[in-house]
């Protein structure tokens, strides 16, 4: 049995802290601190040593310092704004301690006369007097202030003393928790318990430690409980009994004969994987992983094709309307004639959407596209099947659990993401979920050449797309920033929008993240349709439909973007069957870690490759989309830098799973890193 008072007070609200009323608490809520737990992971940026006891006549200006004096008279002025003043001596001079905005109470109780106080502070000088003004410590009791005191990013309003004060209360009150992990992992972190290892990480002696055993162990209890929560996820959803699909693989490979392409290698496997999850009693629950332009979207239209021979339905969720109409034409191209083939669109007319929902409630629409409007409450499914969500924006492990039980027990699941990541966050991300990755390209793809250019040389570039557009391709032309910006020197898709417009008059067309949704659809659907040339555009078009007709993509400033999001905007172009470009312009000398990211995407195009080493440069948290997204990131635990704790803590997962281990002695490591929501029901 586990003692629930373990971790009650760990996460009990921080207003139980003395010292900690409704302002201070709500200026902490702000930064997302709400329990006492949270606050153990807000680490010391460094520390400042006053334990060391100074005399007047040694005092350096400009140094916090601390010295034991004598307060011998106080001098309380009765002219506003002038501060109060207690003059302090020691044997070897004077030292004035110097309050603003301090009550005359106050500075008597904590400067009484004729008594030997300790103070620290910086010291500075005034009319040939040292003094400190404000001093941050001062006690009778030297032991409280000659100690080495952390110092914090501090919350504004909250002063380094107060937040000390805080930190070591929760320090002194920290409970002793019963050891979750077993004797052999224990071993590999030198046998340092939970508690001892969280004081010694506040230790100021231990700044920036992480290499110790103390701060090893704790980054591990956050890898293994971000596992544990996507097994026991996992779990769940095997445990749910389904009715096996029943279809024929000769339907199927009609389907694909009548295409005119082969697929991969890659494709051809995962199709097998997803097939088999989708003949099993077990509800399948997968993410297919692969990167841009490899061919994702046939296969999970192929796995529809089966769903719906079995007599399912299908539902595909896509991020952008333009999106789903593109996945609803090829449908209807490669499908047969007798399928009934649906769009819910915001464009469809009212009349029309309740025709819809009246045909996917009787069962009368075979596979439905959308976005996330096919979802709605009042959206029924006789008999849903199947899920599949083009998942270019992110769930969380959350939204995901939600989403699998939508469709009921005999629904499966398939999400898709084009943004290749390094394994070790894959690992971290979808823990929750069956994973099929893609990472061969169709054969018939020529790749994209890729060049860096400075910017200077835009003329060279003009004459390169004037010579592109004579063969008939269209061209993409991203810029960083929607208008000029007086603090950063760079490139806005409104100036090269007018500079491109007198080169290439109505050839030019303009997208940026204010544009109306209706005009973003209609300027991408005009681009689809070739009526102009040349896209200018901000980030937003890294995700999204294909144009096979664009052949040339232009990103400026492209040293200030990440490699995998270079590597996102490159996947634009390069979709057809055409040799593809991609320039990367630059404004002037480029950095080591620019020139090591641009000889990187010159040199390949596997999306997985890239992200490992954007994540090296980079840094976990930064990868594209991921801070923007929510995904968690870990207090502690960086992918990079603890590589091997992630291979640990998979191990040991796996020796659990194949052992069908009892996690429930695992419960308080889940509850404290606030999981409980999803483990509430484990025994």
């Amino acid at each position: 049995m586990i003692n629930n008072n373990t971790y009650n007070y760990l996460l009990s609200d921080l207003k139980k802290l003395k010292g900690i009323g409704i302002k201070t608490s709500n200026l902490l809520k702000k930064k997302k601190i709400n329990t006492i737990f949270d606050l153990l992971w807000k680490l010391p940026k460094s520390y400042t040593d006053r334990s060391i006891s100074t005399k007047i006549k040694d005092l350096k200006i400009g140094e916090t310092q601390t010295v034991t004096l004598i307060p011998y008279k106080y001098n309380f002025p009765r002219i506003r704004n002038l501060p109060n003043r207690v003059n302090c001596k020691d044997d070897t001079g004077l030292l004035d301690c110097v309050f603003f905005n301090s009550y005359e109470g106050y500075v008597k109780k904590i400067l009484p006369l004729d008594k030997e106080i300790t103070v620290s502070g910086k010291i500075n000088h005034f009319r040939n007097k040292y003094q400190i003004t404000n001093p941050k410590y001062v006690s009778q009791d030297a032991s409280l202030v000659k100690d080495k005191h952390n110092k914090y990013s501090l919350t504004e309003g909250i002063s380094e003393k107060v937040y000390n004060n805080i930190i070591n209360q929760i320090l002194k009150n920290l409970p002793k928790l019963e050891e979750w992990h077993n004797p052999n992992i224990l071993k590999k972190f030198n046998n340092i318990s939970w508690n001892e290892a969280i004081i010694k990480l506040h230790l100021p002696k231990n700044v920036g430690n992480y290499k110790s055993d103390f701060y090893q162990r704790l980054a591990y209890d956050e890898i293994l409980s971000s596992f544990l929560v996507h097994t026991e996820i996992r779990r769940k959803i095997k445990k749910i009994k389904k009715q096996k699909k029943i279809f024929d693989l000769k339907d199927q490979n009609k389907l694909l004969s009548r295409l005119d392409f082969k697929l991969t290698n890659d494709q051809k496997k995962t199709l097998d994987e997803i097939n088999i999850d989708l003949k099993s009693d077990h509800k399948m629950f997968r993410l297919l992983q692969g990167d841009v332009g490899s061919g994702k979207t046939i296969v999970s239209l192929a796995a529809a094709y089966n769903i719906i021979k079995s007599g399912y339905q299908v539902a595909v969720m896509a991020p952008t309307e333009i999106l789903a109409r593109q996945h609803f034409s090829l449908a209807k191209k490669i499908f047969d004639k007798n399928i009934n083939i649906g769009l819910l669109s915001s464009k469809s007319e009212y009349k029309e959407k309740k025709i819809i929902i009246k045909k996917l409630k009787g069962n009368n629409i075979d596979i439905i596209f959308g976005t996330h409007a096919i979802f709605q409450k009042k959206i029924e499914f006789k008999k849903l099947g199947l899920i599949i969500i083009d998942e270019q924006h992110k769930f969380g492990v959350n939204q995901r659990k939600k989403l699998s039980d939508k469709g009921g027990e005999s629904c499966d699941v398939l999400l898709m993401s084009a943004t290749p990541i390094p394994r070790t966050l894959t690992m971290t991300i979808y823990g929750d979920m069956d994973l099929s990755i893609i990472r061969e390209k169709p054969k018939s793809r020529l790749g994209v050449k890729t060049y860096s250019k400075l910017e200077s040389k835009i003329d060279d570039i003009v004459k390169f797309i004037k010579k592109e557009i004579k063969k008939g391709n269209q061209i993409f032309w991203v810029c960083p920033l929607i208008d000029v910006s007086k603090k950063l020197d760079h490139s806005s898709v409104l100036k090269k929008y007018e500079y491109l417009k007198n080169i290439f008059p109505n050839q030019v067309e303009l997208l940026h993240g204010k544009t109306d949704i209706d005009k973003k659809e209609l300027v991408l659907n005009n681009f689809l349709k070739k009526k102009f040339q040349i896209l200018v555009s901000t980030t937003i078009i890294e995700v999204g439909i294909d144009f096979p007709n664009a052949n040339v993509i232009v990103i400026e400033n492209a040293n200030k973007f990440g490699l995998s999001q270079l590597h996102q905007l490159r996947g634009r172009v390069g979709r057809g069957n055409k040799q593809s470009t991609c320039i990367l312009m630059f404004k002037s000398s480029l950095t080591d870690n620019a020139k090591k990211r641009f000889n990187i995407l010159k040199n390949s195009t596997d999306g997985f490759e890239i992200s490992e080493e954007d994540m090296k440069i980079r840094g976990y948290g930064d990868i594209l989309g991921f801070k923007q997204s929510g995904i968690k990131i870990f207090k502690l635990a960086d992918p990079v830098h603890n590589n091997e704790l992630f291979e640990l803590a998979e191990n040991e997962i796996k020796q659990m799973e194949n052992k069908n281990e009892d996690i429930s002695r695992y419960k308080t490591l889940m509850k404290l890193y606030d999981q409980a929501d999803i483990i509430n029901d484990i025994n």
